[in-house]
C-alpha cells in the first residue's frame, strides 16, 4: 500500500469487494478492445473508489477486468469524494473521459444532479445568513468543479451543461417527461402506449422535439376521449369530442408532429369553449406555423374541418351592425381573410376545371 498523497492512498483491493451500485451508465458499449488492451499492457490508470468501497471512476474498467477474470486490482482510494454529489459528479468527469451516455442515461444523470444542485445551493444559502464565506480549502487531488455559488433556480442549466456540455436541460427535461409519462399508470393507456413508442423512438435515433410534440398531441387526444365517454356530459358536447377526435386521427396519418399538436390543441380547445359556452364554438384561428420562414401547409382534413365550421356564418351575424361595430384594424383583417379566400377560391376553381379541360381535348 502506498503513503497518502495527493489525497489518494494506493492499495491492492478484491474486485468482487467493489461496489458499483446505483450508476447512470446502463450500456458500456464494446468492451472488446478494451479488454484487450488491458491484457496486454495492463491497466494504466487506476480505479477510483471512496473510503467505504464504493466505485467513483472506472465502470467500464472494472468490467473488463472482471471478464479477465482477474481477482484483485489495484485501486485508488480517494478520501475527498465521499457524499452522493461528489459521487455523482466524479461519474460525470469519468463520463465526459471515456464513452458517452447514452440520451436517457443522460436525462438520469441530469435529473439527480439538477436536484443535488438543487438542494446544495440552498442549503449553502442558508448556511451564509449566518457564516461568512470560508476558504474553500484542499479537497486532495480530486478537485472537482462546481457552481457552489448558484441559485437553486438555476440547477437545471447547470446540470445539463455538466453532463452534456452545453445548455440541453429543455431536451433532457422531455425526454424525462417521456419516461414518467410511459410508467404512469395513473395515464390512459394510450398515452402510456405512446410514450413508450416515443422512448423507443428515440434510442433507435430519433429526435426528441417531434417525440415531443407528439405526445402533447396524445395527452390533448386522450382529454377529449374522456369527455366523450363522460357520462355526466350533454349528449352532444360527448359527440362533438368523439369528432373533433377522430378528425385528428386521420389527420395523423399525414401531418407532421408541429401540425398535429397543434390539431390536437385546437380540436381541445373547441369542445371546452363549446362546454363551457354550452353551444357550438367559433373556431378558434390556428397559430401560423412557419418552416424555414414559409407558412407549413395543414393537411385537408384541416381545411375541411375550417369550413364545416364556417357553414353559413353569414346568416347568424347582420351586417348593418357588424359593419360600424368593427375597428379598423378588424375591418381590415376581415377584408384581407375575404380577399385572399376569393384568391384561393379562383385558383382551386381552376384547378377543379383542369382534369374537365384534359378530358376535353383528349
Amino acid at each position: 500500500m502506498s503513503s497518502p498523497q495527493d489525497g489518494h492512498i494506493e492499495l491492492e483491493r478484491a474486485v468482487d469487494s467493489i461496489g458499483v451500485g446505483r450508476r447512470h451508465r446502463q450500456d458500456y458499449g464494446d468492451l472488446a478492445p478494451l479488454v484487450e488492451s488491458i491484457r496486454r499492457n495492463g491497466l494504466w490508470q487506476p480505479i477510483a473508489i471512496t473510503l467505504d468501497g464504493h466505485l467513483i471512476c472506472g465502470a467500464r474498467r472494472l468490467a473488463a477486468i472482471k471478464l479477465l477474470g482477474w481477482k484483485t486490482v489495484k485501486v485508488w482510494v480517494r478520501s475527498g469524494v465521499s457524499d452522493r454529489l461528489g459521487q455523482l459528479l466524479a461519474e460525470q468527469d469519468d463520463n465526459l473521459l471515456h464513452k458517452p451516455l447514452t440520451q436517457f442515461e443522460a436525462a438520469g444523470l441530469y435529473r439527480e444532479l439538477k436536484t443535488l444542485l438543487a438542494e446544495d445551493a440552498a442549503h449553502r444559502q442558508e448556511a451564509t445568513r449566518f457564516h461568512a464565506a470560508d476558504d474553500a480549502g484542499d479537497d486532495g487531488a480530486v478537485k472537482l468543479t462546481a457552481p457552489w455559488d448558484s441559485t437553486p433556480g438555476e440547477a437545471a442549466v447547470q446540470a445539463a451543461q455538466m453532463v452534456t456540455g452545453r445548455d440541453s436541460h429543455t431536451t433532457l427535461e422531455r425526454i424525462g417527461r417521456l419516461e414518467r409519462l410511459a410508467a404512469d399508470h395513473s395515464q390512459p393507456e394510450s398515452v402510456r402506449a405512446r410514450a413508450a413508442e416515443e422512448v423507443e423512438r428515440i434510442k433507435a435515433g430519433g429526435s426528441v422535439y417531434p417525440s415531443h410534440l407528439r405526445i402533447n398531441a396524445e395527452l390533448s387526444l386522450a382529454e377529449l376521449d374522456q369527455i366523450a365517454a363522460d357520462p355526466t356530459r350533454p349528449a352532444g358536447l360527448r359527440d362533438r369530442a368523439r369528432a373533433e377526435a377522430a378528425k385528428v386521427r386521420v389527420a395523423e396519418r399525414e401531418a407532421r408532429a408541429v401540425e398535429l399538436e397543434e390539431l390536437a390543441q385546437a380540436a381541445l380547445a373547441r369542445v371546452k369553449a363549446a362546454k363551457k359556452n354550452g353551444r357550438k364554438p367559433r373556431r378558434p384561428a390556428l397559430t401560423a406555423v412557419e418552416d424555414q420562414g414559409e407558412p407549413v401547409p395543414f393537411p385537408l382534413t384541416v381545411f375541411v374541418a375550417v369550413w364545416d365550421d364556417l357553414a353559413q356564418w353569414w346568416l347568424h351575424h347582420n351586417p348593418e351592425v357588424v359593419g360600424p361595430a368593427l375597428t379598423e384594424e378588424q375591418w381590415s383583417r376581415f377584408e384581407q381573410t375575404v380577399a385572399g379566400t376569393v384568391t384561393f377560391a379562383d385558383a382551386a376553381r381552376a384547378a377543379r376545371r383542369a382534369p374537365e379541360r384534359s378530358e376535353h381535348i383528349a
